[in-house]
């Protein structure tokens, strides 16, 4: 059995999830609501203050989307209680971030500054100016959100500049040596 998908999901206090027919599941909480609709083939229930997600049968199929689907619902749970944020740094001369309103300008050695407008129910925070904070309920949406923003300039090898996630470590490569 699914070691994950066995595992039931506490609600906490000031949460509420309803389960609609096919799956629709909606999860409300103090920090905003998530749905989402998931596999038709899964049970989901509701017991005493946890949700308890079952599959039909042991096909590999239905063993793939049971520890997903119970995985997708804690997120959405987590997301809407605490919520999630990823931190970026910048590092090279010259590099930093700004902000203006909803627009996040990035000055990364190109010719052009590079402008990117915050997603809707996605929000961007400087710490400095290569500090990037970026909040959100949705899981899916802050890490696909951050993964854009570190894909304008991803950190290289040599001398480390680009933009880094703050847990990130980068593999640095030893330069040229000169002519004997």
């Amino acid at each position: 059995m699914s070691r994950i998908g066995r595992m039931p999901i506490a609600i906490p206090a000031g949460v509420t999830v309803t389960i609609e027919e096919n799956n629709k599941v909606t999860v409300k909480g103090p920090k905003g609501t998530l749905e989402r609709e998931l596999p038709a083939e899964m049970e989901i229930k509701e017991e005493a203050g946890h949700i308890v997600v079952s599959r039909p049968n042991d096909l590999k199929r239905m063993k793939s989307l049971h520890g997903l689907t119970r995985t997708l619902i804690n997120n959405m749970v987590i997301g809407v209680s605490q919520g999630y944020e990823k931190v970026l740094e910048i590092n090279g001369v010259g590099y930093r971030a700004a902000k203006q309103g909803k627009k996040l300008t990035l000055n990364l050695g190109y010719s052009h500054p590079v402008e990117m407008i915050d997603p809707e129910g996605l929000e961007t925070v400087l710490d400095g100016q290569n500090k990037i904070t970026v909040k959100g309920i949705d899981k899916e949406k802050v890490g696909q959100y951050a993964a854009e923003i570190r894909a304008k300039r991803g950190p290289e090898p040599y001398k480390g500049k680009g933009i880094k996630y703050a847990n990130e470590t980068i593999r640095r490569k030893v330069g040229k040596t000169g002519k004997k």
